[in-house]
């Protein structure tokens, strides 16, 4: 595989710090450009970061590296990469202006942020599952007047927790899923230092969480039509979305309708062998075995297997018969990884070996 220059958008941020320790020893990427918003312009990135949030120390080579005006140098970040990663914290109408401006000018852009999740030719990526979708890239450019510029976006982090697991599950017809998701705070950019009134507490709500835990994976079963990627009409899915004192991991407890149920011994079957291009491409980041079923009573747990497969697997646990739905689990992802700057460079492997940034 050839190598691609990178620039990471919005690279002071929690998730932007993510990619460049995903990024610092990639086989395929070099992060060539660090760019974020006016005020961290014309710094080196030591100074620019207010906080650094996460255990892991700051890569040396990324340090003095100078940060670019995410706006205002976007044609010389666009002429000097070969792809971006997207991981700002704008508001939703300059996020799209932002991301569109990247991609006229030719920019491929993967974006971790919302923004463009509900834009029907812009494909909403979990590798494993629908590689498909990428076909509306073509579809897309035509309408941007690109030829290699697009937009391609990872999903929510917190379905990560739960689609994977009902994903193989679809041969048996589902039609009704409950799901509530308990949520780190590092899902909202957060660290127990940074929100103290976390701590010894539960928030029940995270604004626009459970609309997007219901639409968006109807998204991504969806197919592509003339360009177009059309939402699935089943199953139907209801969630609620709750902040937690977790640092990194997000839970979800959910119940599942069958038209056909399977036995049990099916769905763990199911689990375990299923796996996706990502694993047959030996994509970098891919892992070897996507879903890890914990046959424990008390897993999975974010502390113990937040990092299961470098935090790129999805984990389950306590699977059992239903009284109201015809089976329950616990399902269970890294939110930072999975869920958001590894999912977005998997995603970016994915393109690579298909020629998308050529």
């Amino acid at each position: 595989m050839k190598k691609f220059n990178v620039g990471v958008i919005g690279a002071t941020g929690m998730v932007g710090q993510r990619f460049l320790l995903l990024l610092k020893n990639h086989p395929w990427f070099n992060v060539t450009v660090l760019a974020a918003s006016s005020s961290s312009a014309g710094k080196k990135y030591r100074d620019a970061v207010k906080k650094w949030h996460l255990c892991e120390p700051m890569p040396e080579k990324f340090a003095d590296l100078t940060v670019l005006d995410a706006s205002a140098d976007k044609e010389e970040i666009a002429r000097t990469v070969d792809f971006c990663f997207c991981a700002v914290n704008m508001k939703k109408d300059e996020i799209k202006e932002l991301e569109y401006a990247y991609a006229k000018l030719e920019c491929p852009v993967v974006s971790n942020n919302s923004a463009h999740r509900g834009t029907d030719d812009v494909p909403m990526i979990i590798p494993e599952i629908n590689p498909e979708h990428l076909e509306a890239i073509s579809a897309q450019r035509a309408r941007l007047g690109t030829k290699r510029g697009f937009i391609a976006v990872k999903s929510n982090c917190s379905l990560q927790s739960y689609v994977p697991l009902l994903h193989p599950l679809k041969r048996y017809g589902i039609k009704n899923v409950a799901v509530t998701t308990y949520q780190a705070i590092s899902g909202a950019g957060k660290t127990f230092e940074t929100m103290p009134e976390i701590c010894d507490n539960v928030i029940p709500y995270i604004g626009g969480e459970e609309q997007k835990s219901e639409i968006e994976p109807l998204k991504i079963w969806g197919e592509v039509r003339d360009g177009k990627i059309i939402p699935a009409t089943t199953p139907a899915i209801t969630a609620q979305c709750l902040r937690v004192p977790v640092s990194d991991g997000h839970t979800a407890a959910c119940f599942v309708s069958f038209e056909h149920k399977p036995e049990k011994g099916e769905i763990l079957k199911a689990w375990s062998e299923f796996s996706g291009e990502p694993q047959s491409l030996f994509l970098p980041s891919a892992p070897r075995q996507f879903i890890h079923y914990f046959s424990e009573d008390d897993r999975p747990q974010p502390k113990l297997d937040r990092n299961v497969e470098l935090g790129m697997a999805v984990c389950a646990g306590r699977l059992r018969e239903d009284s109201v739905f015809d089976y329950k689990f616990i399902g269970f992802s890294h939110n930072t990884l999975r869920g958001a700057a590894g999912g977005a460079v998997l995603l970016a492997e994915l393109l690579a070996s298909k020629g998308y940034f050529d």
